[in-house]
């Protein structure tokens, strides 16, 4: 009967070792996955401020380099705008310098016909 009650003793003994052992066992592995999740959480909102940050700054670099574009295009038209204004203004300078010569020259050569006529 000793040796009955001792084995029922040393089973019972080693259930609940068993027993605690497990529920400690399951305690860790809950506190590692609350662990992994926040841990997720943490990493995820950093994510996600770190992307937020760069978007806003990629778009305020990318407005500054389009006012600067334009600012240089309507530079550059206005530029254009007054070679253009010159180069007209010279041409028709010219033109009506070329028209007068050829006018001068055609009423001298008139002239020299009527002289010749004469």
């Amino acid at each position: 009967m000793k040796s009955k009650l001792g084995r029922l003793l040393l089973a019972a003994f080693f259930l609940a070792a068993m027993s605690a052992y497990a529920q400690d066992v399951a305690t860790d592995t809950g506190k590692a996955a609350k662990d992994v999740g926040h841990d997720t959480k943490v990493a995820a909102d950093k994510t996600g401020h770190e992307t937020k940050k760069i978007a806003k700054d990629t778009g305020h670099d990318t407005k500054v380099a389009a006012d600067k574009t334009a600012h240089a295009t309507d530079k550059a038209a206005d530029k254009t705008g007054h070679e253009t204004k010159k180069v007209a203004k010279k041409t028709g300078h010219d033109l009506k310098k070329g028209t007068e010569d050829v006018g001068h020259d055609v009423k001298k050569g008139a002239e020299k016909t009527g002289d010749a006529l004469k």
